[in-house]
C-alpha cells in the first residue's frame, strides 16, 4: 500500500496531535545520529515546540497501512530579518523580500526510502502555500552528498551555508521557487 499523507495546520490542537507521531518517526529516521547532541530526541522535541509556535507552521505526515508514521516534513513562514536568513550571512534580497517557507525537517524511514515518498511529502507540504520560495538547510555530507543531490534534482540551489548551533554541522542553505512564486 502507498502510504497515506495527512496535512496538519499550525493550530495548537494540530500540534498536540502530531507531536507523538512526529517524535516517533523522527527517532526512527535519525536513529544512527541520536547520540549526537544536535540530533537527540530531546533537542528535536525542543525545536518542534519552538517551531510549532512560529507563523505559518505546517506538517505533513505519511502513515503506512497499519497507521504507523513512516515519513514527515514540517516548516513555517519566514520573513526578511528572520533568524533563518540571518544565519546564512548575505542572502540575495530577491529571496528575502517576500515571505518564504522554511522547510525545517523532512525524513522517511529506511523501508520507504527510494520510493518517491519524500518527494510526495515535500510536494504536499508546499501545496496551497502562498510563499514564493522554499528554503532548506542540509548537511552536505549526509549520505556522502546524496541528500544534497536529491534536493538539487528537486530544483534547489545552494545560496550559502549555516551552522545553526555549535553542535550542528555546517549546512548548505538551499532555495527554490514554489508554484506560488
Amino acid at each position: 500500500m502507498i502510504p497515506r499523507l495527512r496535512r496538519y495546520a499550525g493550530t495548537p490542537s494540530d500540534l498536540e496531535e502530531v507531536t507523538a507521531p512526529l517524535i516517533a518517526v523522527y527517532a526512527e529516521v535519525r536513529e544512527p545520529l541520536l547520540h549526537l547532541p544536535n540530533y537527540s530526541v530531546q533537542t528535536f522535541t525542543e525545536r518542534l515546540e519552538r517551531h510549532g509556535r512560529e507563523p505559518g507552521f505546517g506538517v505533513v505526515l505519511a502513515f503506512d497501512a497499519e497507521d504507523r508514521p513512516v515519513g514527515y516534513a514540517y516548516g513555517n513562514t519566514v520573513e526578511n530579518g528572520d533568524r533563518w536568513w540571518q544565519r546564512m550571512g548575505e542572502v540575495d534580497a530577491r529571496f528575502t523580500s517576500r515571505p518564504a517557507l522554511a522547510l525545517k525537517e523532512i525524513g522517511v524511514t529506511i523501508s520507504h526510502r527510494g520510493t518517491g515518498l519524500a518527494r510526495r511529502i515535500h510536494d504536499e507540504l508546499l501545496a496551497g502555500r502562498s510563499e514564493a520560495y522554499v528554503s532548506l538547510m542540509v548537511n552536505a555530507a549526509a549520505g556522502d552528498g546524496k541528500v544534497r543531490r536529491v534536493y538539487e534534482s528537486w530544483g534547489y540551489t545552494v545560496i550559502g551555508t549555516s551552522q545553526p548551533s555549535p553542535a550542528s554541522p555546517v549546512l548548505a542553505a538551499m532555495i527554490r521557487r514554489t508554484t506560488a512564486g
